[in-house]
């Protein structure tokens, strides 16, 4: 398979070739999540990719609980929805924990005891970040016990916090508990279809680094689906779904907008589709930055830089673009900009 025709694959899962008419709870399931360190990103990614979208629906979505965010795949911050919530999280849990243990902030700390610190705490009701770290610290934990704690209790963003109104995502409750037991095989092969549905093909160490998996459970969880195979051009084996959408390498790909840490840009797919320009990488992620740069793709790629400021979306191409292209992103641009007025 060609890099050109993996580049459309990955953009027609991630319904960057055309806007889809869904809603956002069938539409989070569909890309494999929304990774929201910065929760309007969100919205800027449903609008990318959903005929019709306002930011009332993700808002409503996000009070009603049909959709959630917490920490699910890599400990990062994820818009899921309610019914992935559990297996998600059920599928990456010992991992997860795995690595916590490894970090030098985990040392001497009763991980278990301190969840239970916590759940007393939120018992009542939804709290800050900061009331249950004063809560944690009063039972005589460090602070960084909260990290931890995220892993050993499932816990979620309650709006309106995480919202486009309120991006700070500080206020958490408990997550609700599942009407059955969560299945482990079942949980792992959710996220693995997820993540080939959203993303693929994939090798192993996509799907790996996505979910915090090591390589060797990643394998074991792959044997389990019945799945097709391909080679990229460097003779990697990739797995996918056997009816997932595999456009031609010269389907037409819009200009799309994307907000910071969008997931299609991250990760080893993102490398594979070719998506952000070796050379121009550095404009995209930058150490000296805490988040990615919002982006515009132009024919499947990135091509620059976009920022709202003074009541408009104002880009910053990498290169000069030929005047119809030119036309076309500013066309869009001028798009994201009534929808940052009035959503």
């Amino acid at each position: 398979m060609s890099w050109a025709r993996l580049n459309r694959a990955l953009l027609a899962r991630q319904l960057l070739l055309e806007r889809a008419d869904l809603d956002p709870v069938a539409a989070v399931e569909r890309v494999g999540g929304l990774q929201t360190q910065y929760s309007p990103s969100a919205y800027i990614g449903l609008w990318s990719r959903l005929a019709g979208f306002r930011r009332a629906d993700l808002t409503d979505a996000l009070t009603r609980g049909r959709i959630v965010q917490g920490w699910v795949m890599r400990c990062t911050i994820h818009m899921v929805s309610a019914a992935d919530h559990p297996p998600l999280t059920e599928a990456v849990r010992a991992h997860r924990r795995v690595w916590w243990t490894r970090d030098p902030r985990s040392a001497g700390i009763d991980m278990p005891a301190a969840a239970e610190v916590v759940r007393d705490l939120l018992a009542a009701g939804p709290l800050t970040q900061a009331a249950i770290v004063d809560g944690l610290l009063a039972a005589g934990f460090g602070k960084d016990a909260f990290t931890g704690v995220q892993l050993w209790l499932d816990l979620v963003r309650v709006p309106p916090a995480g919202t486009w109104e309120r991006p700070r995502a500080h206020v958490y409750g408990l997550a609700r508990t599942p009407r059955a037991p969560v299945d482990l095989a079942a949980a792992e092969e959710l996220l693995a279809r997820r993540y080939l549905r959203g993303y693929g093909p994939a090798t192993p160490g996509d799907l790996g680094r996505y979910a915090g998996w090591t390589i060797t459970h990643t394998r074991t969880v792959l044997d389990r689906l019945a799945l097709r195979t391909f080679r990229d051009p460097d003779g990697a084996l990739l797995y996918d779904l056997p009816r997932a959408a595999l456009p031609e390498a010269d389907a037409p790909a819009p200009v799309r907008f994307l907000g910071t840490f969008d997931g299609a840009l991250l990760l080893g797919h993102a490398t594979r589709a070719r998506l952000v320009p070796a050379e121009h990488r550095h404009e995209v992620f930058h150490v000296r930055k805490p988040q990615s740069a919002p982006t515009f793709l132009v024919d499947g790629r990135v091509a620059g830089t976009w920022r709202y400021a003074d009541g408009r979306v104002r880009t910053a191409p990498f290169e000069a673009l030929p005047p119809a292209v030119r036309d076309d992103v500013e066309a869009e641009a001028d798009r994201l900009t009534a929808f940052h007025r009035d959503g």
